[in-house]
């Protein structure tokens, strides 16, 4: 006998599930659980426990930052250009820029051309570096306020510098029950990690548990975040071929 489906989600006709994808728990909620994975019941805390748990969080969300392309914190900035300037600010909360173009208007069209990054030993060795016209390269000054410097300096002819960037993850707090800036397949990870922290300070003797358990979530989290995308490699044959 054929089973009905009556829904996108390709569920039985007779599935009693819930039909909703609400599930965000709060910085709070996580913390609770995260200390009854130690060993604490949520009746045994106090505020000193709240308080390691927020820095705890806090900490390994910048860890985060650090250990690859979390995709759900990519975007796109824009500068737009000014003949013969070459440094531009770069929003303070940037890890690391991705892919790199710049934007020129001909007419009712907008075309973009990629440009390449390079290091600060290449820039400081160029002759000329107030040197003006299309930019090629972009040097990214990894500061407290960060910079990127265009070279050539734009001439006027370009109109935006347009990339991609990794931010950082949003501050993670326990007032007005603020939840966590991370997918849903990440909220496992997070709360295993936040656990083997709080055991450093609070429960020493769960942590030989806790460790490999939020290293394994970790991981499979990482694996699902990754672009699905085709990548081909072939190699440079054309010396080959040469007459």
């Amino acid at each position: 006998m054929a089973t009905t489906y009556v829904n996108s989600n390709n569920l039985p006709a007779n599935a009693n599930t819930s039909g909703t994808y609400a599930f965000a728990p709060s910085l709070g909620e996580i913390t609770l659980y995260s200390y009854q994975l130690c060993g604490i019941r949520p009746t045994a805390l106090v505020q000193e426990h709240m308080q390691s748990a927020r820095m705890a969080a806090n900490m390994m969300l910048g860890r985060w930052s650090s250990q690859g392309v979390n995709l759900w914190t990519v975007d796109q900035q824009c500068i737009n250009l000014v003949q013969g300037c070459s440094t531009y600010q770069v929003p303070t909360n940037t890890i690391v820029m991705l892919d790199a173009y710049i934007t020129q208007n001909q007419g009712t069209a907008a075309i973009n051309r990629l440009i390449l990054p390079i290091s600060r030993t290449e820039y400081a060795s160029y002759p000329n570096p107030q040197q003006q016209g299309f930019p090629t390269t972009y040097w990214f000054d990894r500061l407290l306020s960060p910079t990127v410097t265009l070279w050539p300096v734009p001439d006027g002819s370009v109109n935006q510098f347009v990339y991609y960037r990794v931010r950082q993850i949003q501050d993670s707090n326990f007032t007005d029950g603020q939840q966590i800036e991370i997918p849903y397949y990440f909220l496992e990870a997070f709360a295993f990690g936040l656990a083997e922290r709080l055991a450093l300070i609070w429960a020493p003797e769960k942590l030989e548990m806790l460790k490999p358990l939020a290293d394994e979530s970790y991981g499979i989290a990482a694996q699902q975040n990754i672009e699905t995308a085709q990548q081909y490699i072939s190699p440079t044959i054309s010396s080959y071929f040469r007459p």
